[in-house]
């Protein structure tokens, strides 16, 4: 394998072992060259800028990136790209974990962080959101006021919100609301503010029920399913998970965190990680385990990583939700269909087992709903037993 010319300045001792895990996790000898190329960019700028491999975090890859674009070179990467190398350097206790941060935003966010993981016990993906908002609004704040939470008010909140939530859906200003409150509530809490805003915040107008659950033609799902090309790893993954979608109504993060172990074959069962920590064993249709069973066989990549669905591409890692959400709209690409989520073959799988006569309850337990007024809504797509109870409009003829 081609080794780099020049030294790679303060990551040179890393190089080889990083080296190693890139052709470990799946690159191609072409691709471990070109990251390896980068890394040595990115280590003789250190060593210029006096920066230690320990203080590598992804701030520093920023302004690393900014150094190449400002002096013209032609091809930069972006920060994704340099993920890997964090996540290598890290797993060698390289960086330090708990780097200083570097302004007192910075501080707040870190310590709300902490909070939201550890007083509060929410998922990565929604610390993440929540992170984010916080963020954006404390950054916001300073912009105009040397200290962002000196004079803070519902007012300053609320105006934040209505520029925050001009352009994005119901549900998600929604989701924009219970962000900022559980941030106001935290600075209460810690004494930040004087007074709690949170309850100050007006909710977001938006009834319950008022629209339709739209589904996807049973024809529309089968076209979906042979748009796949099972004579490829790709394709042959892509119709296990479509599988797991139409014929169980999963949920996208709910396959993604699908394990070898939760399959089980003696059984014919498996087990799905929900909402909430909750797991329930459904049966494993025949078909849906003939697909599973030929991606392990055929497609899936000899690995120690016990996720069932893996990227195609290096570096081999679990799908997350967002995969599958790709996957869904590229198949709908494929079938020359208007481009849905994986969430309407959940709708899809709903409103096919009413109209082959199965009741609320039925449903609820297949769509695993803790509530059966969660599955109610699907009673309107049953245009046909409506259509016996309705009574008629006052006044119009008969």
């Amino acid at each position: 394998m081609p080794r780099a010319k020049l030294g790679s300045g303060r990551l040179e001792p890393f190089v080889e072992g990083f080296r190693a895990r890139l052709v470990h996790v799946g690159y191609t000898p072409g691709s471990v060259k070109n990251v390896l190329k980068e890394v040595g960019r990115l280590g003789r700028w250190m060593a210029e800028a006096d920066i230690e491999a320990s203080g590598l975090d992804a701030a520093v890859i920023a302004d690393h990136l900014a150094s190449l674009r400002s002096g013209g070179a032609r091809r930069v990467p972006g920060e994704r790209a340099m993920r890997p190398l964090l996540d290598y350097l890290n797993s060698q206790a390289v960086l330090d974990v708990h780097p200083a941060p570097r302004t007192p935003i910075d501080q707040l966010v870190s310590e709300y962080r902490t909070w939201l993981v550890d007083d509060r016990g929410l998922a990565e993906q929604t610390v993440l959101r929540y992170e984010r908002l916080a963020r954006r609004f404390l950054h916001e704040r300073a912009d105009t006021n040397a200290d962002p939470l000196k004079g803070l008010s519902c007012a300053d909140v609320t105006a934040f919100l209505v520029r925050e939530t001009a352009r994005v859906a119901v549900s998600s200003a929604k989701g924009r609301v219970a962000e900022i409150r559980s941030l106001l509530r935290y600075l209460y809490l810690k004494g930040l503010t004087p007074t709690s805003l949170a309850a100050g915040i007006p909710p977001v107008a938006g009834w319950h029920d008022t629209e339709l659950p739209v589904g996807l033609l049973p024809s529309d799902v089968q076209r979906l399913l042979h748009s796949c090309d099972r004579g490829h790893a790709a394709g042959t993954r892509d119709f296990a998970i479509l599988m797991l979608l139409a014929r169980l109504g999963l949920r996208s993060i709910e396959v993604a965190r699908l394990q070898l172990g939760d399959i089980d074959w003696r059984a014919g069962e498996i087990v799905v990680r929900g909402k909430g920590r909750r797991q329930d064993r459904l049966p494993l249709p025949r078909d849906v385990g003939e697909a599973l069973a030929a991606y392990l066989r055929d497609a899936r990549p000899a690995t120690a990583i016990r996720h069932v669905f893996l990227m195609c591409k290096a570096p081999r890692r679990p799908i997350r939700a967002i995969s599958v959400h790709d996957v869904t709209r590229q198949a709908c690409r494929r079938s020359g269909l208007t481009v849905v989520g994986p969430h309407r073959l959940r709708h899809a799988l709903a409103t096919e087992m009413l109209r082959r006569g199965a009741t609320l309850t039925e449903v609820s337990q297949v769509l695993r709903h803790r509530d059966l007024a969660t599955t109610a809504i699907y009673a309107k797509v049953d245009v046909t037993k409506l259509r016996q109870v309705a009574q008629p409009w006052p006044g119009a003829a008969r």
